[in-house]
């Protein structure tokens, strides 16, 4: 039986782009959101503690330029209910005007989206086409910030360098992840990334240098990674990735408890072909008060660290993912996997544990039909195939029981042991204050682990302790048969 706690690809599936999942069991479709988080620049939009925390205060040139540039195209105008402005996040949308719940406050023509449509369009489309879409953005992406006559110019001058997502982290600064599933996350993301680069530079970058004339780094590749990870808007009406200038700037609130209807693309008018992008506030907003969304109210602190750079304090965000799988030299591998798949499983199956939440209902499931063997692999006979499940929802077996809380509890202790410091250490650093931010998310996060593994030991100690006093399936199937009586003793009939 594997009780595998983590494991991660060599590398995600070619057609998708590398995300988060709940603390990152593997890799799938592109699903982020829009944030700034602290803008930390190489053009130094990077301001004093008093200045970023007073929304009034006048932007940065290349914001006020950015502002004026969407006006004279048309974007905004003086009644426009929103500005850009500097915030505790970096840059943000202010409220010029007091803005209701659910009132739209922009809306942006596709014209200037930043998506497969731009870059079909652009002079590198043709070599472009064939690429995974975040690819063929993050190539036109660096080709732009490269050209100082960029018609995209004055919205690449306001984006970052980087942000506080894990991937932009130093050496020093991921060894505070020790033994966490986010550090063996992003060692996979960062590895993934530059072999895709190595991989476009060879096919499309190098071959065709008419195109790319000035010098294109693995720097460059992350820094558009960082962008389209962070900013990007998704699920979106025929849009799966796409950049919205001016948008983009909107940050995250964790008091905000809805996604619904905060952003949407619609028709730009009843006979026009073209289409907007909509975003709505969902709370009322004073006038001088930034205006904000909820990312998404899925993501675990992993996901939002290595996202977007930050972490909430708030408990259901912290959560780790239990890894098993059905062994390929188990002798009954076949009848297991043909199970799993039955009943939506696989050979190897992803649990995500959330902090003070109950465990997925299909955990213990699973967990027995891995430990499944000796005198029970009478259940993986063809005659239970369409009923097996409903009986690995009750205890099989003391002896199957037994076995998969004794493995739970080793892989906890396992995992405990990785961390290069406790809880006690964490919450005592945390309760000090005046962290760095990157180590503020470190400890944020490996102590979230802990106490979900904590909480997983704990609910498997103590079925552990009650074995005695579960009905197992024997006793289960006397009973239906009428042999075993009101306390449990077994009935014997006799003849005369």
């Amino acid at each position: 039986m594997a009780a595998t706690l983590f494991t991660l690809p060599s590398a995600p599936s070619p057609s998708t782009f590398p995300s988060s999942s709940t603390t990152v069991k593997h890799l799938t479709a592109f699903t982020t959101k829009p944030t700034v988080p602290i803008h930390v620049t190489k053009r130094n939009i990077c301001l004093s503690a008093a200045f970023v925390h007073s929304p009034t205060t006048d932007p940065p040139p290349e914001v006020q330029t950015f502002w004026q540039w969407l006006q004279d195209q048309g974007v905004v105008s003086a009644k426009s209910p929103v500005r850009p402005g500097m915030v505790p996040e970096g840059l943000g949308l202010i409220a010029k005007k007091d803005i209701s719940r659910n009132e739209v406050v922009l809306e942006i023509p596709n014209r200037f989206w930043i998506n497969q449509d731009a870059v079909a369009a652009s002079e590198i489309g043709s070599v472009c086409s064939g690429l995974k879409p975040w690819i063929s953005v993050a190539l036109f992406l660096i080709r732009e910030k490269l050209k100082e006559d960029s018609q995209w110019r004055v919205y690449l001058d306001i984006l970052p360098e980087f942000t506080d997502s894990t991937v932009f982290w130093s050496e020093e600064e991921l060894a505070e992840l020790q033994g966490t599933q986010l550090l063996s996350t992003t060692l996979g993301v960062k590895e993934y990334v530059q072999n895709e680069f190595l991989k476009v530079e060879e096919e499309i970058i190098l071959p065709n240098k008419q195109l790319f004339p000035a010098p294109i780094t693995v720097d460059d590749f992350f820094w558009a990674f960082g962008i389209l990870r962070s900013r990007a808007f998704s699920r979106l009406r025929g849009q799966n990735l796409v950049l919205i200038p001016l948008a983009d700037l909107i940050n995250h609130s964790p008091s905000i408890t809805t996604e619904d209807y905060a952003w949407e693309i619609k028709g730009a008018g009843l006979f026009s072909r073209d289409l907007l992008f909509s975003l709505r506030s969902p709370l009322s907003v004073k006038a001088g008060e930034q205006v904000l969304i909820q990312y998404d109210l899925n993501k675990s602190n992993a996901e939002l660290a290595l996202d977007y750079g930050f972490v909430e304090s708030k408990s259901e965000r912290n959560a780790y993912t239990l890894t098993l799988e059905i062994s390929e030299s188990d002798p009954f591998f076949g009848d297991k996997l043909d199970i799993a798949e039955t009943n939506g499983l696989g050979e190897t199956a992803y649990f995500d544990i959330v902090l003070g939440r109950p465990l997925p209902p299909a955990l213990i499931p699973y967990l027995r039909l891995v430990a499944l063997g000796g005198s029970d692999a009478f259940l993986l006979e063809s005659i239970f195939r369409n009923t097996i499940w409903g009986h690995l929802d009750l205890p099989v077996s003391r002896a199957n029981e037994e076995l998969i809380c004794r493995v739970v509890c080793d892989a906890c202790k396992a995992a405990l042991s990785g961390y290069h410091t406790t809880i006690e250490e964490d919450e005592k650093l945390m309760e000090g204050g005046n962290l760095d931010p990157r180590l503020e998310i470190a400890v944020g996060i490996r102590a979230g682990e802990k106490k979900v593994l904590q909480q997983i030991d704990e609910i498997f100690k103590e079925r552990e302790s009650e074995l005695d006093e579960l009905e197992y399936y024997q006793e289960r199937r006397l009973r239906d048969l009428g042999l075993v009586g009101e306390q449990g003793e077994i009935i014997f009939w006799e003849t005369k």
